[in-house]
C-alpha cells in the first residue's frame, strides 16, 4: 500500500480530514478573510469593481487557483515540518495529545474573541505585482501575513497532523485538506462572481455566528483531545475503516 493510502486509513484519518476541511471553510468565513475576497480576486487579475465583474471567467478562476496554490505550498511546508519533528516524540504521544488539546481549546476561545488578542491581523507591507503572474506569490504572502487570523484553525490542523504517528505524510494530507476547505470557496466565488457577490453579502451579515460556530468546533475538539476521548474515537473509527470491504 502506498504512503498516501496508508495515511488515509491510519487511525481516524477520515475524521481528521473532515475536521481539516471544515477548519479551512471556517477560516474562509472568518471576519478578516471573507470581506477581502473581492479584493484578492481583483488583485490577482489586475482589475477591481466593474472590470472585475466583466472579466472572463477563465481568467478569474485561473487567478484564484494560482492564489490557492501559493498559500497551499506554505501550509503544506509548515505542516510537513511540524509533523516530521513530532515523530521524535512518539513515545510521549498520549501526553502530547492532551497538552495540545488544551492548546486547541485555547485557540478556539481566541478565535471567538473571548481571549485578549483574538482576531488580530498583521498585514504584510510588501505585495507582489498585480496580475496572474503574481497570484501564487500573493497566496504565499496571504499564508504568512494572515497567520494570526487563520492561526487558531490552522493550529488545530497541525495538532491533528501530529496525532497517531502519521508523520510527514499525515501532515501533507491534512494540510492539503485544510487548503482545500479554505481555497475551494475562492475558486467557486471566482467561477460565479456576479452571483457569488450577493452570497458573500449574506455571509458577511452572519459572520459572527459562523465565527462562534467555528470556535465551538475547536473548543470541542480540544476538549476531546484533552480528556482522551479523541483517542477512543480514533481507535473506533480506525477499526471501522480497517474492516470495511467494498462489495462486489
Amino acid at each position: 500500500m502506498n504512503p498516501f493510502a496508508q495515511a488515509a486509513l491510519s487511525g481516524a484519518m477520515p475524521l481528521a480530514l473532515a475536521v481539516a476541511v471544515l477548519a479551512g471553510v471556517v477560516s474562509f468565513l472568518s471576519p478578516c478573510v471573507l470581506p477581502l475576497v473581492p479584493g484578492y480576486l481583483g488583485y490577482v487579475t489586475g482589475l477591481t469593481g466593474v472590470g472585475l465583474e466583466r472579466r472572463r471567467r477563465r481568467e478569474l478562476v485561473t487567478g484564484a487557483c494560482l492564489f490557492v496554490l501559493g498559500f497551499t505550498v506554505v501550509f503544506v511546508a509548515l505542516s510537513v515540518t511540524f509533523s516530521s519533528l513530532s515523530e521524535l516524540l512518539l513515545g510521549h504521544r498520549q501526553g502530547i495529545t492532551r497538552v495540545m488539546g488544551a492548546v486547541v481549546l485555547l485557540l478556539g476561545l481566541l478565535f471567538a474573541g473571548w481571549l485578549p488578542g483574538g482576531g488580530r491581523v498583521v498585514k504584510p507591507s510588501w505585495r507582489p505585482a498585480a496580475g496572474l503572474a503574481g497570484a501564487p506569490l500573493l497566496g504565499a504572502v496571504f499564508a504568512v501575513g494572515w497567520t494570526p487570523c487563520v492561526g487558531p484553525t490552522l493550529g488545530a490542523v497541525l495538532v491533528l497532523a501530529t496525532s497517531d504517528g502519521g508523520g510527514a505524510t499525515r501532515g501533507l494530507v491534512l494540510a492539503i485538506a485544510y487548503s482545500l476547505g479554505l481555497g475551494l470557496p475562492f475558486v467557486l466565488v471566482a467561477a460565479g462572481y456576479a452571483r457569488a457577490s450577493r452570497v458573500l453579502g449574506v455571509l458577511r451579515r452572519r459572520q459572527r455566528g459562523v465565527q462562534v460556530a467555528g470556535s465551538l468546533l475547536l473548543v470541542v475538539l480540544g476538549a476531546l483531545m484533552l480528556t482522551g476521548v479523541w483517542d477512543v474515537l480514533t481507535t473506533r473509527v480506525g477499526a471501522v475503516v480497517a474492516g470495511f470491504t467494498v462489495p462486489v
